[in-house]
């Protein structure tokens, strides 16, 4: 009669099975009856049998323990690794441990490979273990390892081995109490009243890495103005782009295993994704996954205060979302079949593209509107023959600071990027006693969005009656030629280069004063400190100059 010790456990065996005997499959099932003490990584008579059965099969073999040291899955590799079964991803920032812990054998006694590493961070598993197959197939080294809270050597993990699996083995459940409590204390310390964590990644694809770099650090800014704790930046150096991933795969593992370990819940590029690009890297961290463009129009709904404004953002924001809607549930079609019901139907996917569209076109015919009630404001003011000087320049150089120093007003004016979204105008008496209008405009920013441009066109054409735009620029920033060259581009696609404009070297007071000559000399206009009012007796004379002394507007356009 056969007893139930007999009688082989019938769950399916993971992996790779394929030309297995049946007598072989009933000896890997039987490895579900066996236990191990919660406290011990792998008891030996459990170590013997895997060793056993994978010198019999010249494959790996493993299994995962839960706490209680039951075997929950058994698994059969190849010769060089085993495939792990689907047992969910845990997410980033994720404190607890998975509660499981791999043990497989190892045919070559080689150390834990990156594989099994990998699967140990991106799994959360308790701790992964390789047994040596030792001859005729015994159990011989035990090469352990398990993960470690944010460390000053950026180590992920901590690797151990024992000589053999009968020597005392540290006790398992000491070891991860301990670590889930220091995870827990890694978690608190970083609580910072609900923010998102980011890691930043950026990509240089034409070896400027200077430029990278300088790109990298206003993502950096451009996140702290959104609101986000930054955790750490990364930046490869690549030939091409990955089609797939915008970086390379490994790159992407390291940024997998790095969110998990700083405990972070967002990734931010600095480069636009494609939408496939962003979908297929959301899939392979479990992260919420953003672009550049992304966190420009953030920033922009954030601090958007005017219907205006908000109507604008909206509409940038759709434009952009549109083209990255995609079917998540094929079984959400509206006709389920049947005699002049057959086919998909109109599926949740295009009823909400055909929102998106009917949308956008519901904003472009009120900001149309708005563009119409602003070119009727402007012409009145233009029959008053009042001249208009508008401020621009990039994002952050003191534009908002100039406006309240000349003017002496209070308009919003912080150190963050896109302080000023809705144009600000306000009357400024020259020194010959003639009167302007000044106003303050939305910053640039290299590689602005076109449809955040476009959205903004009903503000931007404040700029086209302007008789002198004043070009702000922040004349300490190590990358001020580039942020030039940046809003010299957008002024360019706006069709405003002919305008008379003027320099304004602000900030000039944080350079030495032969820097700040030179730098006169060479690009002319007029150096400032906006905040300390330094300067703007001259930038308000060239200013009157400029606008009111017979054929100034031809000698300002060579500046």
């Amino acid at each position: 009669m056969a007893t139930s010790e007999d009688v082989p456990d019938l769950r399916e065996i993971d992996g790779y099975t394929l030309g297995l005997k049946p007598s072989e499959l009933r000896l890997l099932r039987n490895t579900f009856r066996r236990r191990v003490s919660p406290s011990e990584i792998v008891s030996p008579e459990l170590a013997r049998h895997l060793t056993e059965l994978s010198h019999g099969l010249h494959r790996q073999v493993g299994v995962l323990l839960n706490r209680k040291g039951e075997v929950e899955n058994v698994i059969v590799g190849n010769a060089h690794k085993l495939e792990l079964p689907d047992i969910g991803r845990a997410r980033a920032g994720q404190v607890r441990l998975r509660g499981l812990r791999l043990v497989h054998t190892h045919l070559k006694s080689e150390p834990l490979t990156k594989d099994d590493l990998t699967d140990l961070a991106l799994l959360r598993l308790d701790m992964v273990a390789a047994i040596g197959v030792g001859h005729a197939g015994l159990p011989g080294v035990l090469h352990y390892a398990h993960l470690v809270p944010e460390n000053r050597d950026g180590s992920f993990w901590q690797v151990a081995t024992l000589p053999s699996v009968y020597q005392d083995q540290p006790d398992l459940l000491d070891t991860l109490v301990a670590l889930e409590e220091e995870l827990a204390r890694t978690a608190a310390a970083r609580q910072t009243e609900g923010r998102d964590k980011a890691i930043l990644v950026a990509v240089c694809l034409d070896g400027d890495r200077a430029r990278a770099e300088s790109s990298l650090h206003e993502l950096s800014e451009l996140a702290r103005t959104a609101g986000v704790e930054v955790l750490d930046r990364v930046l490869q150096v690549r030939r091409d782009a990955d089609p797939r991933y915008l970086i390379g795969r490994g790159k992407l593992e390291e940024l997998n295993l790095r969110s998990m370990q700083l405990m972070a819940d967002l990734l931010i590029f600095d480069k636009d994704l494609s939408p496939s690009q962003g979908r297929g890297i959301a899939e392979a961290t479990s992260l919420k996954v953003l672009d550049r463009t992304q966190l420009i129009l953030d920033i922009f709904a954030q601090r958007a205060q005017s219907a205006d404004g908000k109507l604008q953002v909206e509409l940038a924001q759709l434009k952009y979302r549109l083209p990255r809607l995609t079917q998540s549930d094929e079984g959400l079609s509206r006709l389920m079949g049947g005699i002049g019901g057959r086919g998909p139907g109109e599926t949740k996917l295009e009823i909400d593209r055909r929102r998106v569209r009917e949308r956008i076109t519901h904003l472009e015919r009120k900001i149309d509107a708005l563009s119409r009630d602003r070119a009727v404001r402007r012409a009145q003011r233009n029959r008053r023959d009042v001249p208009v000087v508008s401020i621009v320049g990039y994002t952050n150089a003191g534009k908002s600071t100039l406006l309240n120093a000349i003017t002496r007003s209070e308009v919003l004016a912080e150190n963050k990027l896109f302080a000023t979204l809705d144009p600000t105008s306000r009357r400024l008496r020259f020194p010959r006693e003639r009167e302007v209008i000044i106003t303050d405009t939305v910053g640039f920013i290299r590689d602005l969005p076109k449809d955040l441009v476009a959205a903004f066109r009903a503000t931007l054409e404040e700029l086209d009656d302007a008789s002198l735009l004043l070009h702000v620029v922040d004349a300490a920033d190590p990358a001020r030629d580039e942020q030039v060259e940046a809003v010299e581009r957008i002024l360019d696609d706006l069709d405003l280069l002919g305008k008379p404009r003027l320099l304004v070297w602000n900030k000039a007071d944080l350079l030495p004063p032969e820097e700040v000559e030179e730098l006169l000399r060479e690009r002319g206009g007029v150096a400032i400190s906006a905040q300390t009012r330094r300067g703007l007796d001259a930038l308000l004379e060239k200013a009157d100059v400029t606008l009111f002394a017979e054929g100034a507007s031809e000698a300002l356009g060579a500046l």
